[in-house]
């Protein structure tokens, strides 16, 4: 276990970095800020010289890779960290200087177990990308196939176990403290991110997330999921299949090689609500860098490390919300967050709905392109603070994913908006799950595995009540109340007299 004093120096040290680059100023400035936070801001930023203009993301890059997948992380909560620190780190690029091939080499071999050229023909020794966890490299394998090979960094497992368990030590405390940071829930946020990395650093996971993903977009043909090549995955290393296409982030090559990038744009985010709410299983990283036009129009997604879950009851509460949002209808939608459990119960419904109506009516009477998800998202954490509504930890992954498909939506065409382009499907898919045919298709499903179950239950009926063996029936007991008379000498006379009855009564009748 490792001693609070480490757990300090570590933060001294990783706040001393946050100073230099001006990333302690709002913490020092927040009045939500217990004072013991922004007393060992103070003392980190002490004698450093502090830029004008914070620069989070620079900072948290400065840090190591860790700090770069929480600053991500971090960017999905303008309520926890402030809009503009959010906004900063949204351009965090997950980005390291790559590793010699050499090393590269050995990390792949040992994982196989085997020579390199057992697998592949050839491999190119120069990535095509480093990042703070792995480094991905061409390849062709010995079968005559051209596949992407990503390599997991020696060390980083270690390095990354050491940074969780001081954001763990700092979030107990700092929730400890109750108030503002209690609601904001640290622990709970760190556990996630955990979880999280614990996915990223284990290839197999992240194979199986692509293998997963890939059966439930097959009722979308123009969002491609590239296969794995389980043969040549380990925990370690990460082989599928090479994507050939242009990325979604060079919006002038996409046109010169005759894409329709209003298409794409609708494509994508069609693809993104089949995830999130249809399937609930959803790629959760879909920027643009990690997202390709492939020469038949279709995009295909890579990188599957981090992805998000949604059960079915939280979908259709999600559903519901994002069609009363598009269409006006707050009251529904403050039901929902009450039904929901999201805001507490002694607040008021019609309270709550007009806070909401603060929020959405603003942007209604914008033009299409000026409306945003973000400034929706945005407006809607600044009234969780007034109805003491906790962080729901389940779809902060869902709020930074929604944000990442509009923007790169939008760099593909500026006028998109995603609530005019979600609304058809969202609705459909609410009448389709909500509908009365659902509902009767919901209550014979129910009541069938109801059914099902009872053979089980009568069995259980039987083990508690077992049949009545040889031995006759005992004859009815009338009732007598029990009188405790207390304890000591009290209590063994009444048990004497009691026992002398007994003996007389047996006497009698025999």
């Amino acid at each position: 276990m490792t001693a609070p004093a480490v757990h300090l120096w570590r933060l001294l040290k990783w706040g001393r970095i946050l100073a230099r680059h001006g990333a302690l100023r709002g913490i020092e400035r927040d009045p939500n800020t217990p004072k013991p936070v922004r007393r060992i801001a103070r003392l980190a930023r002490f004698g450093a010289r502090v830029p004008a203009v914070p620069r989070y993301a620079d900072a948290f890059q400065a840090i190591g890779p860790a700090a770069i997948k929480l600053g991500q992380t971090l960017a999905t909560r303008p309520d926890l960290v402030g809009e503009a620190a959010a906004h900063d780190l949204l351009r965090l690029q997950d980005a390291l200087p790559p590793l010699p091939f050499a090393v590269i080499r050995d990390r792949i071999e040992s994982s196989y177990g085997r020579p390199l050229e057992t697998f592949f023909a050839s491999i190119e020794e120069t990535p095509v990308g480093a990042a703070s966890i792995a480094q991905v490299h061409r390849a062709i394998t010995t079968d005559g196939r051209t596949v992407a090979v990503k390599v997991l960094r020696p060390g980083i497992e270690a390095e990354f176990a050491r940074a969780i368990t001081t954001y763990e030590w700092a979030a107990a405390q700092v929730e400890g403290m109750g108030g503002e940071a209690a609601r904001l829930r640290p622990r709970l946020i760190i556990e996630h991110f955990k979880r999280w990395t614990a996915r990223e650093l284990d290839f197999r996971r992240e194979a199986a997330s692509a293998s997963e993903l890939a059966e439930g977009m097959t009722a979308e043909p123009d969002f491609m999921v590239p296969q794995i090549d389980w043969q040549r995955t380990t925990g370690k290393v990460l082989t599928l299949e090479w994507i050939d296409g242009i990325k979604l982030s060079d919006r002038a090559a996409l046109i010169a090689a005759g894409h329709d990038t209003t298409l794409l744009a609708s494509n994508l985010i069609r693809a993104f609500l089949r995830q999130a709410i249809a399937e609930g299983f959803f790629h959760a990283d879909m920027h643009q860098g990690n997202l390709f036009a492939l020469p038949d129009g279709r995009i295909a997604a890579i990188d599957f490390g981090i992805m998000g879950r949604i059960d079915r009851r939280a979908r259709v509460w999600l559903a519901e919300i994002l069609y009363g949002l598009i269409t006006g209808n707050y009251k529904r939608v403050a039901e929902i967050h009450f039904e929901a459990g999201y805001v507490p119960a002694h607040h008021n419904v019609a309270e709550f709905a007009t806070a909401l109506r603060a929020v959405g009516e603003p942007m209604r009477g914008l033009p299409v392109k000026d409306m945003s998800v973000g400034a929706m998202l945005d407006g809607l954490f600044n009234i969780t603070r007034d109805f003491d509504m906790q962080t729901q930890p389940h779809l902060l992954l869902l709020q930074k994913t929604m944000v990442m498909v509009e923007g790169v939506a939008r760099s593909l065409d500026p006028d998109i908006n995603l609530w005019e382009t979600s609304g058809p499907f969202v609705g459909e898919w609410i009448r389709t799950e909500l509908g009365p045919e659902a509902a009767v298709a919901d209550r014979l499903i129910t009541d069938l595995r109801t059914l099902a179950r009872l053979p089980e239950l009568i069995r259980n009926i039987e083990l508690r009540y077992p049949a009545p063996g040889g031995a006759p029936p005992a004859p009815p007991l009338r009732e007598i109340e029990v009188v405790r008379v207390g304890g000591g000498w009290r209590y063994a006379v009444v048990a004497l007299l009691a026992a002398v009855a007994a003996a007389s009564a047996t006497l009698l009748l025999t």
